[in-house]
C-alpha cells in the first residue's frame, strides 16, 4: 500500500538515511530500514537537495520543483529528438541498401 508522507516526515527520514550511510551502510539496507525503495530515498534526498539551494537563493520549494521538473522534460524532449533522428537515418540508410541491390 502506497502512503504520501509530509516534507517534515521525509526532512526526517533523510536525515535518518544520512546517519545510517555516515556509518557505512549500503543504500539498500538504509531503504528497507526507512521502508521505501531505494529510488524514492533517492527521490527524496534529490528534493531535499533542491530544496536547499532554492532557500538559498532565495526560491519557494514550488518553484525549484518546477525548475526541476523543467530540466528533465528537457533533457527528454532532446532525448527523443536523438532517437528520432537516428530512426530516420537508419532507415533511410536501409532503402538506400535495398536499392543499390535491386
Amino acid at each position: 500500500m502506497s502512503r504520501r508522507h509530509t516534507r517534515t516526515e521525509i526532512a526526517a527520514l533523510v536525515a535518518d538515511a544520512d546517519a545510517l550511510a555516515a556509518g557505512g551502510d549500503f543504500q539498500s539496507k538504509i531503504a528497507h530500514t526507512l521502508g521505501v525503495s531505494v529510488m524514492t530515498l533517492h527521490r527524496w534526498r534529490k528534493m531535499e537537495r533542491n530544496a536547499d539551494l532554492a532557500a538559498e537563493v532565495g526560491e519557494d520549494s514550488r518553484s525549484a520543483e518546477l525548475r526541476l521538473e523543467n530540466s528533465r522534460l528537457r533533457k527528454l524532449v532532446a532525448d527523443l529528438l536523438l532517437d528520432t533522428m537516428k530512426l530516420k537515418e537508419d532507415a533511410q540508410s536501409h532503402r538506400h541498401r535495398a536499392t543499390r541491390k535491386t
